[in-house]
């Protein structure tokens, strides 16, 4: 609402995104982003644009409830609904989940991205994958189950330093009462998840939830037959998996070998 209100006052007055960049000091990228909602307004920008636009004041107070999110905008709605989660149970095929990642893990994952992202877009998504991870010490202190896949942990992402790291803070999340963590054998020739990854909630109002993504496309099932078939597959997979202490002792012998 912000940039749609700062684009009404820069046509009002006249003005190219680039005219405006150059009045106030920044680029028309820069200005383009903030109308679009990509990027926050830095600095000066906002006094500087209600001048130049003749807002009279407008952008200065709409600026007081200026919110930017701090995770992805297709991704939102689930962490809304996971910040008051009561129980959260997730199975990963393929990367360590944001909830375990530590920071440097977290900001390897995004500079990776495609199309790419630029510096502030990194830190705004680590930071917000990081205050996400309140959930884990939140009280009342919520059930929450990890089902990981070896190659979601085997996959050195950004170095042998940072994966060390991460593979030694799963462990220590692992060692919280109220947090299981399985690994699936390696061993095992099949299970019940080779359809893909999936997190189920249970929301502090006591509706279930299940949250599916794939290339940055996310989907909220609240329909209950897949519902309950999703529940019931993390039950088998819970099942399939190595228990809690095999889990560990196959994570430790994995930083042993790194």
């Amino acid at each position: 609402m912000f940039g749609a209100l700062l684009r009404h006052f820069r046509d009002r007055a006249g003005l190219s995104q680039e005219a405006l960049g150059l009045r106030i000091g920044f680029s028309k990228s820069q200005v383009a982003m903030v109308e679009r909602g990509q990027r926050p307004p830095r600095g000066d920008f906002i006094p500087k644009a209600d001048s130049a636009t003749a807002a009279n004041g407008a952008l200065i107070v709409a600026a007081v409830e200026l919110k930017f999110s701090s995770v992805a905008t297709w991704f939102e709605p689930f962490a809304d609904e996971e910040a008051k989660a009561v129980a959260r149970y997730e199975y990963e095929s393929h990367v360590v989940p944001g909830l375990l990642q530590t920071e440097a893990h977290a900001r390897a994952v995004f500079r990776q991205a495609c199309p790419p992202l630029d510096d502030d877009a990194i830190e705004r998504l680590v930071a917000g994958r990081l205050a996400r991870q309140a959930l884990l010490t939140r009280r009342p202190l919520p059930d929450i189950s990890f089902v990981l896949e070896p190659g979601a942990l085997l996959r050195p992402i950004g170095g042998r330093d940072v994966h060390k790291a991460q593979l030694q803070h799963i462990l220590e999340v692992s060692q919280l009462r109220h947090v299981q963590l399985q690994v699936m054998s390696p061993q095992r020739e099949t299970h019940s998840g080779l359809s893909g990854s999936f997190v189920l909630l249970e929301t502090d109002d006591r509706r279930r939830l299940a949250y599916l993504e794939v290339q940055d496309r996310s989907f909220l099932v609240s329909e209950q037959a897949h519902l309950g078939d999703l529940f019931a597959k993390y039950g088998r997979l819970r099942t399939e998996a190595l228990g809690l202490e095999e889990s560990c002792e196959w994570i430790k012998r994995t930083i042993e070998g790194l």
